[in-house]
């Protein structure tokens, strides 16, 4: 099992953060639309802790699945996994995301996961997998530069 450990501070309040990880299966409400890998469309099935977005993303054949398994509403962590066909060589995945607040104001996004990649790919996997983080960052600094 390989562990990725991220973090990433943010201007805007941790609450207006929680609120976007919250809304799971509205991620292109925060996903940046200029990034290298955009949305075409996200699809839903279910609702709160197990629910799926299948994400539709331009330049791959099928859509990427992230299941919300866990959202601890005290501690502010959600627990997501990559289900069904897997990109990049990924066998399994799971991720864990908390936020804290930062002395001064904002916040920070601590991204712990762990993953499995086929024999060979596992360079791959770490690196589309580190490229989503960034993304996902840049997503969120986008809308703490819109709160600011």
């Amino acid at each position: 099992m390989v562990k990725l450990h991220s973090h990433h501070d943010m201007g805007a309040s941790r609450d207006t953060i929680w609120g976007l990880l919250m809304d799971f299966g509205n991620i292109e409400a925060w996903w940046p639309e200029d990034g290298p890998v955009q949305i075409e469309r996200v699809e839903i099935e279910g609702s709160g802790p197990g629910m799926i977005r299948y994400m539709y993303n331009a330049g791959f054949d099928g859509a990427v699945a992230e299941r919300l398994d866990d959202l601890d509403l005290e501690n502010y962590i959600i627990t997501l996994s990559i289900v069904g066909d897997r990109p990049a060589g990924l066998l399994h995945y799971q991720a864990k995301g908390q936020l804290t607040e930062l002395e001064g104001g904002g916040c920070r996004l601590t991204y712990n996961s762990e993953f499995l990649a086929e024999d060979g790919r596992e360079d791959e996997a770490r690196e589309f997998l580190l490229g989503a983080y960034s993304l996902m960052y840049l997503g969120f600094d986008k809308v703490s530069a819109q709160q600011l």
